[in-house]
């Protein structure tokens, strides 16, 4: 667990910088209402967020500015920490020309497709992400300009092409094979040293976290089901070399097999975890694993699927109607059983700037409004080993914060309009 928890936690800061320019003014943030901690759930009344440098440098009683100073007015509004989504998909959409999109756009291309997706992600409130899947070359620098200023948008936590079985959820699917070969990604393997391989490359390449797919998933083009797809061998082979590496691993997951092999060799997080059983959740809590149960994905393909325009293929839909309706059920028994959940909401499936969507979902599947914004703020921190960093309003962290009208606590859907966005102590709207 060393390399999994020490080696991890420095390697994953050092490749998620917090900093910003040290030309950032001083903002005097002044909340009507301020929900600085939501570990606590504590709600203070008049109060200012003081940010220097990018980092809050204290909080003061009372509605304080002083000379020289930017003052934020936020009288009127709730203050809460930038919000973070654990799964997203900033370099494309699902949408009718997504299979087209796939062989016509470069990987310049996706990465300036993904600079507007991430402009509309930050515009919603979500101040840091992690893209789960992209070409890597896009990824890496759409984050990189982010991080430099280049460009607009949240930190991005970046795994770049997932690690997948051939053939399988992840691989390329459903072209000419002379088309599947060009598209295939170095991060296909097969057998346990060459997985080993695949996890080494993506972290060569500028991976922060090795994403991989541990089952069959709804999207790709195959009719190859939901189970699991790699052995537990491989599984095996993964995380460690991962934790050797630095990295934390997640899984993309539906099927119950899939769900507990990557627990049991030891995998950091689930995306989606659709069958997960009561096994499942004891491995969760045994690990310390987090869930991350992407309820929009769920509801949208199965809205899709369903719908008078369904755009996705046959084999997309079968799986579209088998997995959809099952995902809130799933993330009530994971929350009735104690595991821990962060927020992610598989965007780039549904529309890029509806991720506060989620927080709905999650409430109809059982949490209360705090506990479901604990999941984008200090759980998700937690699970991304950034609490230090983000995730709350305190001395030293990042300024990271977002403003809505109305109780947030009392009315989980006023996240959906967030009025205003600091980052890094830079005010985006």
């Amino acid at each position: 667990m060393m390399h999994k928890l020490a080696t991890g936690v420095c390697a994953l800061l050092a490749t998620t910088s917090l900093a910003v320019s040290a030309h950032a003014e001083t903002l005097f943030v002044q909340a009507g209402r301020l929900l600085a901690d939501p570990a606590t759930g504590k709600v203070e009344t008049a109060r200012t967020v003081v940010i220097e440098n990018g980092k809050v440098a204290r909080i003061a009683d009372g509605y304080v500015s002083e000379p020289g100073g930017k003052v934020v007015d936020l009288k009127d509004s709730f203050v809460l920490p930038g919000l973070i989504d654990s799964h997203v998909h900033l370099t494309g959409q699902q949408g009718p020309t997504s299979r087209l999109d796939e062989v016509t756009q470069s990987s310049a291309d996706q990465a300036m497709v993904g600079a507007g997706f991430a402009r509309k992600t930050l515009m919603a409130g979500f101040t840091t992400v992690a893209d789960l899947g992209a070409e890597n070359h896009a990824i890496f620098a759409l984050r990189d300009g982010i991080k430099r200023g280049d460009v607009i948008g949240p930190r991005i936590i970046a795994a770049g092409s997932a690690v997948s079985v051939h053939g399988g959820h992840g691989d390329v699917n459903g072209y000419s094979e002379e088309v599947m070969h060009v598209l295939r990604p170095t991060s296909v393997c097969s057998g346990a040293d060459d997985c080993r391989r695949a996890v080494r490359e993506q972290v060569w390449l500028g991976a922060d976290i090795i994403k991989i797919t541990a089952t069959g998933g709804v999207l790709s083009n195959t009719a190859a089901g939901l189970a699991q797809q790699f052995s537990d061998a491989e599984l095996a082979a993964i995380v460690e070399t991962a934790h050797r590496m630095g990295r934390k691993v997640t899984a993309h997951a539906h099927g119950v097999d899939g769900i507990n092999s990557f627990l049991k060799a030891g995998g950091d997080s689930i995306e989606h975890g659709t069958y997960l059983d009561a096994d499942s959740i004891a491995a969760f809590k045994k690990n310390g694993a987090y869930l991350v149960p992407t309820l929009m994905a769920g509801d949208f393909v199965y809205r899709i699927a369903t719908g008078p325009n369904n755009f996705l293929t046959p084999a997309q839909t079968a799986k579209a109607l088998d997995a959809g309706p099952k995902m809130l059920a799933m993330a009530r028994r994971a929350h009735d059983g104690g595991v821990k959940i962060a927020f992610g909401t598989d965007t780039g499936v549904s529309a890029h700037g509806d991720n506060a969507g989620e927080f709905a979902l999650l409430v109809k599947a059982g949490l209360t409004p705090l506990e479901a914004i604990q999941t984008a703020t200090v759980n998700a921190a937690d699970h991304f080993s950034l609490s230090a960093e983000i995730g709350s309003l305190a001395p030293g962290k990042a300024g990271d914060l977002i403003a809505v009208k109305g109780d947030p606590l009392s009315d989980v859907t006023v996240l959906q309009h967030v009025t205003a966005v600091v980052k890094g102590g830079v005010v985006a709207k």
